[in-house]
């Protein structure tokens, strides 16, 4: 195995493990309050786990643009610069955790106003969230040092952060509801716990291996013009490209919706193949910003080409394997989530557009990967404008003749767009 494809792996494979630890802090939570003995607890569960999605997506730049940052000053060997572009993004960090719980209210209101749930499942999800918010600095402060982390090209400790969050929140959680009679606060107290937890450990991981570069956080240094200009510049596109993201998720399950429970439910099955997918690609397009940013950080153009060149095989590869696996054994999947046998015949006619994923979708991965690494995150913003206006020109203009086929023509389009348009931006970078 060649340097490259090394390097690639070492921060790949420790992030996509970190990765599918993610949703199993959702599973768990469905799981025990799925004994509960009401169905409302469940639907709780659900509304506040999205609301919360939605917010901590939003504020996702903390880790991709720190990311991006850290893996170029790594790159130049500026240690000084690094420990400061942690500090930044920590602090940017608590403030908005702090404008998130003194705004709690009106954002609980305008989020259930927006839901329309029913009264009973309103009433958990709010008592759910009223906990939950309180773990706004832990989130945040956890993305800061993951970006950080991958920046410095080390994606174990987020891997084992990941882990002791599984662990501690199964351990509180089952201890609260069974062992002191709680039920979705119990739920709610176990995951407050769990983030805390974590939090816990990046500290611990962070000051036994990097506690010498404290001295370097300086008031002066923090708050130099240039820095936060650049700092706030990379931040504001992450952010403005991740609305756009997040209205075309949220779009494509209101469009779904609104044709009715079968296609719903069939549209939000056929996603966990893309939502799989995108755990795996996302381990890589990882090891793009830790790379992509140490190369042009260290100003060596042949590495940098040789290093994307590398990352691109491993798309490809990957991509052939995974419509491979689809194709064989994707309807066998679907029997396992599911026994419902109308969604399930329903769901074949709109298969192979889940075969297209991967090879129309893989690029827009790793090109994000690639871009943040470069910190060139207005392209990343132009492309993503791109794709979002061609999602929705294109659902609205076919929708009457393809219905729930146009949904999924737009999808796969937009995914393709994505990386098309950063192909194009992104031979800027490597010359």
């Amino acid at each position: 195995m060649n340097t490259h494809n090394r390097e690639i792996l070492q921060i790949a494979l420790p992030s996509i493990v970190s990765n599918i630890t993610v949703p199993l802090l959702g599973l768990i939570d469905a799981a025990i309050v799925g004994h509960l003995g009401a169905a409302s607890y469940i639907g709780a569960i659900a509304v506040g786990g999205m609301l919360f999605n939605i917010i901590y997506w939003i504020f996702g730049f903390l880790r991709m643009g720190t990311s991006g940052m850290t893996s170029q000053a790594y790159g130049q060997k500026d240690e000084a610069e690094t420990m400061r572009i942690l500090a930044r993004s920590m602090g940017v960090g608590m403030l908005i955790a702090l404008a998130l719980i003194i705004l709690q209210y009106p954002i609980e209101r305008i989020a259930f106003t927006l839901m329309k749930a029913t009264p009973e499942v309103e009433r958990l999800a709010s008592l759910y969230f009223r906990i939950c918010i309180w773990g706004a600095p832990a989130v945040l402060g956890l993305y800061s040092i993951s970006g950080w982390c991958i920046g410095m090209q080390n994606s174990r400790f987020p891997m084992y952060v990941a882990i002791t969050q599984n662990i501690v929140n199964i351990l509180a959680s089952l201890v609260l509801v069974y062992g002191f009679g709680m039920k979705i606060e119990g739920v709610a107290i176990g995951t407050l716990v769990a983030q805390y937890a974590g939090l816990l450990m990046a500290v611990w991981l962070w000051t036994s291996h990097f506690k010498r570069l404290l001295p370097y956080v300086q008031l002066q240094t923090l708050l130099a013009k240039g820095a936060i200009r650049r700092f706030f510049q990379v931040n504001r596109d992450i952010f403005f490209r991740t609305l756009c993201l997040v209205a075309v998720t949220m779009y494509f399950t209101s469009a779904g919706a609104a044709q009715g429970e079968v296609i719903l439910a069939v549209n939000t099955l056929l996603m966990h193949f893309f939502t799989f997918f995108s755990y795996i690609m996302d381990g890589f397009a990882y090891a793009g910003e830790a790379l992509v940013g140490k190369h042009l950080g260290a100003k060596d153009r042949p590495a940098l080409r040789q290093m994307v060149h590398q990352l691109f095989v491993w798309g490809i590869v990957l991509s052939v394997v995974f419509t491979l696996v689809y194709g064989i054994g994707g309807k066998v999947f679907l029997g396992l989530i599911t026994n419902e046998q109308s969604v399930i015949t329903a769901s074949s006619a709109y298969f192979y557009w889940v075969l297209a994923i991967p090879l129309a979708g893989f690029a827009a991965f790793l090109y994000d990967g690639i871009f943040i690494g470069a910190t060139a995150t207005r392209w990343m913003l132009y492309a993503m404008s791109i794709a979002t206006t061609a999602f929705f020109l294109i659902y609205y203009g076919f929708r009457g003749a393809m219905g729930n086929h146009a949904l999924w023509l737009a999808f796969i389009t937009y995914l393709a767009l994505r990386g098309i348009v950063q192909g194009f931006l992104g031979r800027k970078i490597l010359n």
